[in-house]
């Protein structure tokens, strides 16, 4: 039901969101449970970035790609996603640098070793990194060459 409701009424979603989470987290601990929780909080964040709580968004999408790393390894695709998502929360919040370090030097390097260059996901990172080499208020022309050179 929140997951239906995320995207049509954020508001409204949000608390069916937490509350979904909150019963997981209290009557569940293993390891499948653990992947489900954090399915769970990357709902709870897309919500939470629909209603403009940024700030929150991102605190909870860090949570999400470190418990990632240490559940399945940097390599792992559900964690490239989580990255990627966290990525993109680090532009919103203007921390051009960590976002664009964190794909340069784990999310890229990850996502075309395991997936592959020509996968969906490898394809929008790099995407992602172009895009935050333009929108950083201190690009330098360098940095629009390599964004360019990236979406050619």
């Amino acid at each position: 039901l929140g997951g239906a409701l995320r995207a049509s009424r954020p508001e409204e979603a949000l608390p069916v969101l937490e509350a979904n989470l909150a019963l997981v987290k209290r009557y569940s601990d293993s390891k499948a449970n653990r992947r489900n929780t954090l399915v769970l909080q990357a709902n709870l964040a897309n919500c939470l970035v629909n209603v403009g709580r940024q700030d929150e968004a991102l605190a909870l999408r860090r949570g999400i790609h470190a418990e990632c790393v240490a559940l399945n390894g940097v390599s792992h695709e559900a964690t490239i996603s989580a990255g990627s998502n966290l990525a993109i929360s680090l532009d919103c919040a203007g921390l051009w640098d960590e976002s664009q370090s964190l794909i340069r030097n784990q999310l890229l390097p990850a996502a075309r070793r395991t997936l592959g260059h020509d996968k969906h996901t490898t394809l929008s990172l790099s995407q992602n990194l172009a895009v935050s080499l333009q929108g950083n208020p201190k690009c330098t022309r360098e940095d629009l060459l390599e964004a360019e050179t990236i979406m050619q």
